[in-house]
């Protein structure tokens, strides 16, 4: 076919020839190029009247035109059918289907998004597919793009933002009080700083903790909520470029994937903001557990575990430290939770005690009817006396479990080492 081309080319243009013109030596030229070549040679021409020169661009012989010129030279008509057969052949032709030889790609696969042939739809793998027109999907789908596009609505642009904001504030907030720690830390220990040393950065990790605990709790949350927005964007600048495509397999196969990620952005669970509590405070910490440490018992000084959790709704659970729970801490911290009760329901505590050290099974019985009891009084009373009466008498009923649980083991080792001494004293006197 090149050398095909190479035969059809005009030896003046170098393209293909355009309406040609066969001069007497023989030689075929374009219209055209003879006309430029003729206003060239009339130039200079100083040929008899009303004949006009011409000289072979090729062999270079003269011809003699009549006054009308180029008009006046024959057609090559051969020529000019073969050159109209060559460019029709020429033409891209339909592709062919891979599977069934020579069979074209006239049907568009709804299903699988793409061309296929009769054979295909019939016996091949795509039989029982949805099939359409690929001119006509590629019109009733033109205006996809735009009416993905109106999903995307400035509300919930306004939601995704509204809540990343909430987040940055909720993490700022529970920074801060790590921060008020990290100081409440730092003007406790600025004196003792030789002696402190070790208990100061064992402090410090806890505190560093629950700020890694912080950003393990938001920056997943804040990071999602940025990649949503960095999506919507990202398929605000698609939606367009999908719109400006020519190409209809092409066009059908972008608006997929398009409408597939429009569909995961729109049905994205957006994060719930979570409000987090770090406990125990530093500055309440020190001045229950660090106000009694000596110098010489600053080994001895407890570092708390600081954790961010939920805010909570119930008492709050006693702290477990590094040196174990001092003596009497428990009996303290039970004071300290008893203080504001009032006295009525300290006296009826008192008496459930009491009726357990008495008789530890039948008390046990008894400390559930009086709990059953207390708490029908107690739901009779105000919502926040009755969290605070409720919460007590559980943490109550916790330590006097902890107290029976020793009573009944110092009660059976007595038990044992008194039968071994009678044993013993029995074997003396029968001896």
């Amino acid at each position: 076919m090149d050398n095909l081309e190479e035969d059809l080319t005009c030896s003046v243009c170098y393209s293909l020839f355009a309406d040609p013109r066969v001069l007497p030596c023989s030689h075929t030229f374009c219209k055209s190029c003879l006309d430029n070549v003729l206003q060239v040679s009339a130039v200079y021409s100083i040929w008899r009247p009303l004949r006009l020169p011409l000289k072979c661009p090729n062999c270079r012989s003269v011809v003699e035109l009549p006054p009308t010129g180029v008009d006046a030279l024959p057609i090559n008509v051969s020529l000019r059918a073969i050159i109209e057969k060559f460019q029709k052949d020429s033409q891209p032709q339909p592709p062919s289907c891979p599977e069934h030889h020579r069979q074209p790609l006239n049907i568009y696969c709804v299903q699988d998004r793409q061309l296929i042939c009769g054979f295909c739809l019939t016996v091949g793998q795509h039989q029982g597919h949805p099939i359409d027109d690929l001119q006509a999907a590629f019109i009733r789908e033109r205006q996809a793009p735009t009416h993905l596009l109106g999903r995307l609505s400035d509300h919930r642009w306004a939601k995704v933002r509204e809540l990343g904001e909430q987040l940055e504030q909720e993490k700022a907030s529970c920074e801060g009080l790590v921060r008020q720690d990290r100081q409440a830390v730092e003007q406790y220990f600025q004196g003792l700083e030789l002696v402190l040393a070790r208990k100061k950065e064992a402090f410090m990790g806890a505190l560093d903790t629950a700020s890694m605990e912080v950003s393990l709790a938001y920056d997943p949350l804040i990071q999602r909520l940025k990649e949503l927005q960095e999506e919507q964007l990202d398929l605000l600048s698609l939606g367009s470029a999908v719109e400006d495509e020519d190409s209809p397999l092409v066009f059908l196969e972008k608006v997929y994937l398009f409408r597939e990620r429009v569909e995961a952005l729109v049905n994205a669970t957006l994060p719930e903001v979570t409000s987090l509590a770090i406990t125990p405070r530093a500055a309440e910490y020190l001045e229950q557990h660090w106000v009694g440490v000596t110098i010489g018992g600053l080994e001895e000084g407890p570092v708390p575990r600081v954790c961010c959790c939920a805010k909570p709704t119930i008492l709050k659970t006693v702290l477990r430290t590094e040196a174990g729970s001092q003596p009497g801490g428990w009996v303290h911290d039970l004071w300290q939770q008893l203080h504001p009760t009032p006295p009525v329901v300290l006296l009826g505590l008192l008496l459930l005690l009491a009726a357990v050290w008495v008789n530890p099974v039948g008390g046990a019985s008894l400390g559930f009817s009086l709990l059953s009891q207390l708490s029908q009084v107690v739901h009779g009373l105000s919502s926040e006396l009755t969290t605070s009466l409720w919460e007590t008498t559980g943490f109550l009923y916790a330590q006097t479990g902890e107290v029976v649980w020793r009573y009944s083991s110092a009660l059976s080792t007595l038990g044992e080492n008194t039968y071994q001494k009678l044993a013993s004293l029995y074997k003396t006197l029968s001896s």
